[in-house]
């Protein structure tokens, strides 16, 4: 009975093995299939967030967030290709804190294996990141990073950058069903990148028309024209992102642009500086009525001289404005922070059509206002000719009226008043006669303005001193400031800038023009060895003698860091 139980019992125990194993396979494939199940719905749902998305940096995140989850990575990154093709101009990460990121240093720009899928944009997997080839290592701070997985981003057949996932949770190896979910997420990550990169050119270019538009209508309404050039300056530094903006106009014949408007960042350093055409970065795209980029306007070889004043400044970018029949009408600088991203082709191409339509809009003004000037100097001469053909007539007759009356009256005290009568008339003719002329007179008679010939007093010192000297004006100089107070200044001037060429062994000299109306202040300083006290002052007691008789003083002092600084002020006019 023995021998014949245990074979029925073996025969009991293997079937019961292989439905085990049947089981086991079937609950296997089924988990499997609910694992590839859930991934695939995983997949749909970072794919549709990723493509709701319009925000390009906001889309950039939530990209770098999904790839991260589906493949179960500690670490995920995102690089934006920059536009030189072989370094990352951009960087993304997930799993990183700031405080690991500020001790590691700056962002990576594509060495190593982060090169290696820049230069073979193609999927790449590895178990060890140490083990391959280009394997650069990593900085100090650095979190350990083993299992890498990268695929390549394209945009319509572009490469625009790289998923980079390391560290699969739990120690596994990035497997080929992760390289093909991160594919399928990079193809939608391109498309959702393209329409973002879509809606914002569309929004850019709706910022741009809106700012024309608003340029356009002040100029025409009749707004100030410092008032709209700043509106110009402004609108531009706020849809580029720039920390400082400059316009500079053109002096009329002195090879030279004067700042009429700085916003932003050390503005107050830039207004009112006189700028040479020759060799300098805004000069250059005047002169070329073209864009000129500088990486780095704190370094650049075509900054002027002058005060540090791009400090924590880099990429920049000088725009003309206008380049039709009417010329290059001003030159916009843009300059942003020192860590920002150079101005792209693409950001250029709207710059310059806002500046050529902010510079039809100015033509159209300054025809507006010539058009004006000439109904004032039309009435202006209909008031003369009135004048002359019927007020002067007019008293004229009456005097000689009287004239001939006085012979008739016979009371001496009324004759006489009656000839004194004729003798105010005759003072009346001579005033009208001299208001007719004054009307009739035409702007530039005077000759050149302060301002030009400050400009031109500057550059003609720059041979003699051996560089050339800083030059900055501020305010109405040409309109506030009385003939006979520019003279004076004009000369002060010349023997302060020889004085300094003679005496002073400087480097540097700085000019500085200011008027607020009612004075004027000429300040000159230098870096030289000072004044002695057993020096000559000849010099110096004429340009006290000038400033005293206006009504005004000379001041100079030696700054602690050596050089000499003097400041003439006086009266815009004479009393």
């Amino acid at each position: 009975m023995g021998s014949s139980d245990g074979p029925r019992e073996a025969r009991v125990q293997l079937p019961q093995l292989r439905l085990d194993e049947l089981l086991e396979e079937l609950q296997a494939r089924i988990d499997a299939a609910r694992g590839t199940r859930d991934r695939v719905h995983s997949l749909l749902e970072a794919v549709l967030s990723v493509g709701r998305e319009l925000d390009l940096e906001q889309a950039l995140r939530r990209i770098v967030e999904a790839a991260a989850v589906l493949v179960d990575a500690e670490y995920a990154a995102l690089g934006v290709i920059g536009p030189d093709g072989r370094r990352l101009s951009d960087f993304h990460t997930v799993g990183v804190s700031d405080e690991q990121i500020a001790r590691i240093g700056p962002f990576p720009e594509g060495h190593g294996i982060l090169g290696e899928l820049i230069r073979h944009p193609e999927p790449l997997r590895l178990a060890k990141l140490s083990d391959h080839p280009a394997s650069y290592g990593f900085p100090a701070h650095h979190p350990p990073m083993n299992s890498f997985l990268g695929v390549p981003i394209r945009v319509r057949e572009q490469v625009f950058g790289n998923l980079y996932l390391t560290e699969k949770r739990g120690g596994a190896q990035f497997d080929e069903e992760d390289e093909s979910v991160l594919a399928t997420l990079a193809v939608a990550a391109g498309v959702a990148i393209d329409n973002a990169r879509l809606y914002e050119e569309s929004r850019l270019r709706e910022r741009w028309l809106r700012a024309n538009a608003e340029i356009t209508h002040g100029l025409m309404s009749g707004t100030e024209r410092a008032e709209v050039l700043g509106l110009i300056t402004g609108r531009a530094a706020e849809i580029t992102g720039a920390a400082l903006a400059v316009f500079a106009v053109p002096m009329e014949d002195t090879g030279t642009l004067a700042v009429e408007v700085a916003v932003g960042k050390e503005s107050e350093k830039h207004r009112g500086l006189v700028l040479p055409v020759r060799g300098t970065l805004m000069g250059e795209a005047f002169a070329g009525a073209a864009p000129v980029i500088s990486r780095d306007a704190s370094h650049d070889e075509r900054i002027s001289a002058g005060p540090p004043r791009f400090t924590g400044l880099g990429p920049a970018v000088a725009v003309p404005v206008g380049t039709g029949e009417g010329g290059v009408q001003g030159v916009v600088l843009l300059v942003r922070e020192s860590d920002r991203q150079p101005f792209s082709e693409k950001e250029i191409e709207p710059l310059q059509g806002f500046a050529a339509q902010a510079a039809v809009a100015m033509e159209l003004a300054e025809r507006r206002a010539d058009a004006a000037q000439i109904a004032v100097l039309k009435d202006r001469d209909r008031i003369a000719r009135d004048l002359h053909d019927l007020a002067i007539q007019r008293l004229f007759a009456t005097g000689m009226t009287l004239q001939s009356a006085g012979r008739f009256i016979e009371h001496t005290e009324a004759a006489q008043r009656v000839v004194r009568a004729v003798d105010d008339l005759d003072e009346t003719i001579k005033i009208i006669r001299s208001t007719i002329f004054g009307l009739r007179a035409r702007d530039g008679a005077a000759g050149p303005g302060l301002r030009s010939r400050v400009v031109r007093v500057v550059g003609e010192a720059a041979p003699v001193l051996g560089f050339a000297p800083s030059l900055r004006m501020e305010g109405l100089v040409d309109t506030h400031v009385g003939r006979e107070t520019a003279d004076h200044v004009v000369a002060v001037l010349s023997e302060a800038l020889t004085n300094i060429a003679r005496h002073a062994h400087a480097d540097r000299a700085d000019v500085a023009l200011e008027t607020d109306g009612r004075e004027v202040r000429l300040t000159v300083s230098d870096d030289g060895v000072g004044i002695p006290a057993e020096g000559r002052r000849s010099g110096l007691r004429n340009m006290a003698e000038r400033a005293q008789q206006l009504g005004g003083d000379l001041e100079l002092s030696s700054p602690p860091g050596g050089g000499t600084t003097l400041v003439w002020r006086a009266p815009v006019a004479t009393q």
